[in-house]
């Protein structure tokens, strides 16, 4: 029985066991891939239009409406009540999904999704506050992978489905309203914590571990439908401590938010940090944007209604392919310091294309590799930036930037689907956004472009003076007095 106890001395796997199986659950829906053929269809009969400009709208508006106070209410209540309250509002997604009829019950809908998206946080910050810090590593390992595994299953037992067995699209949501029943029943037996992060955090003299460098490249992303919150050492060998004797509530909450903006000041400090966190919410904004409308704009190429649509099968191997490009970082040696942004550069010149690419051709199968390509690129990235960012940092602090650079994006975003998008805006129709979001990447490529010229024209400038120093000095260098770890970088 010792595996099912929670205690310092006691076993992860009972905890990591659950929290995978809500996890592999919550993301095997395959109704999913075929959102926008099922809304089109006879069962919601719903137009292009309001599906694009009245109804995903929403779930951008509520995720960015939602995410800080469940930001914070999540760590106050320490985790367990939001993973439960995230499964409670996959219920009703789908069951709304099911049976709703209506624009309006469909903004709701999307309201309901954003709470799933907002309290995502929660299952990845869970798991800190149960194992000890020597199993971060594998949890995340683990954690992260059952959900790409479960996603990448449904999109392919959806095509099979639908291909093979003629499904209706209706039987896809119910059998994605039986898994996420299934996640939530899991989410029940998950142990509760007895700290968090930031409000119950114990008092220590000890700062907390640094991760490895595996377990900070796990930091990225998962969801798809609209994506992604996360966690990891020290900037400053002072630990969270917000609790004192008796504390009083007031007090504690002050004190916790007084220490979150220090360290986000001396966080962004770091040229580093600050350029691979900007890449970070510009890119996640549109890559956002990109998986919210892109079945819209499959269906503006290839009508569902006219022809065979093989929407999961794209959707699993871009998966695949994504998670095989963010592997294959672990095994590439190259100095990010000097050619990191260079590397942003060059790809996010890749994503612009491919998103010219999607708007430009009349050709289904052009606009799918388009896709596979952006999906692909944006993952392989992701890890990069998750692993530059995070490995400088605790995991309070990772899991503050993380925040931060979430919200900064969803604010982005909303921006984007107010001028582009929304009826209060241009209302652009969905190939014209492409060439939108397209640019938008083009831009975030010229900006990295000419901040990598900077970096490889100072750091040659550099050696061309200190290579005639170091000849002059028959004694070498002095040493240097040791620096701050967040300065290194800058």
């Amino acid at each position: 029985m010792s595996c099912f106890q929670t205690s310092a001395s006691g076993s992860w796997i009972y905890p990591t066991v659950i929290l995978c199986l809500f996890g592999f659950f919550s993301m095997m829906r395959p109704s999913e891939p075929f959102l926008m053929p099922y809304l089109s269809g006879p069962d919601k009969n719903l137009t292009t239009e309001q599906i694009t400009n009245e109804i995903f709208p929403v779930w951008t508006y509520s995720y960015l409406a939602l995410l800080f106070p469940v930001f914070v209410l999540t760590d106050y209540v320490r985790y367990k009540p939001v993973v439960l309250f995230q499964g409670i509002s996959y219920i009703i997604t789908w069951l709304l999904l099911l049976f709703g009829q209506g624009v309006k019950v469909m903004q709701v809908l999307e309201f309901c999704y954003g709470m799933v998206t907002a309290t995502e946080v929660a299952y990845y910050a869970y798991i800190y506050s149960v194992v000890s810090p020597e199993h971060y590593q594998k949890v995340s390992g683990y954690c992260r992978s059952v959900t790409l595994v479960a996603y990448t299953l449904a999109s392919v037992l959806a095509q099979l489905l639908v291909s093979l067995a003629s499904l209706s699209y209706f039987y896809l949501n119910v059998i994605s309203l039986v898994s996420v029943s299934t996640a939530f029943l899991f989410s029940l037996f998950l142990p509760m914590p007895k700290k968090s992060l930031f409000f119950h955090a114990k008092p220590s003299t000890e700062a907390p571990p640094k991760p490895s460098e595996k377990d900070a490249a796990l930091g990225g992303p998962h969801k798809d439908h609209n994506p992604v919150c996360q966690e990891q050492v020290p900037v400053s060998e002072t630990p969270y401590v917000v609790q004192s004797r008796d504390p009083k509530p007031g007090n504690v909450a002050l004190r916790v938010f007084v220490q979150w903006l220090r360290d986000l000041k001396e966080c962004y400090a770091s040229k580093h940090l600050f350029y691979w966190s900007l890449w970070w919410a510009l890119s996640t904004a549109g890559y956002n944007q990109i998986l919210n409308y892109v079945q819209v704009l499959w269906d503006n190429k290839a009508p569902s209604q006219s022809s065979a649509v093989y929407n999961g099968a794209v959707e699993a191997v871009a998966t695949f392919g994504g998670a095989v490009a963010a592997l294959a970082v672990g095994y590439v040696k190259v100095n990010w310091d000097l050619l990191g942004e260079l590397a942003l550069a060059i790809f996010s010149v890749v994503s612009a294309g491919s998103l010219f690419l999607m708007h430009y051709t009349t050709s289904i199968w052009a606009c799918y590799a388009g896709y596979l390509i952006f999906k692909t690129v944006y993952m392989l990235l992701i890890t990069i930036a998750v692993f530059q960012i995070a490995v400088n940092l605790s995991v309070e602090r990772y899991a503050l930037v993380f925040g931060i650079n979430t919200f900064i994006a969803l604010v982005i975003q909303t921006i984007i689907t107010v001028i582009v998008v929304d009826r209060r805006g241009l209302e652009l129709p969905v190939s014209t956004q492409f060439l939108v979001y397209g640019s938008y990447f083009a831009v975030i490529a010229g900006i990295f472009l000419i901040r990598s010229m900077y970096i490889l024209y100072s750091t040659n400038c550099g050696k061309k003076v200190q290579s005639p120093a170091t000849s002059q000095n028959p004694y070498g260098p002095h040493p240097e007095e040791p620096k701050n770890v967040m300065n290194l970088r800058q």
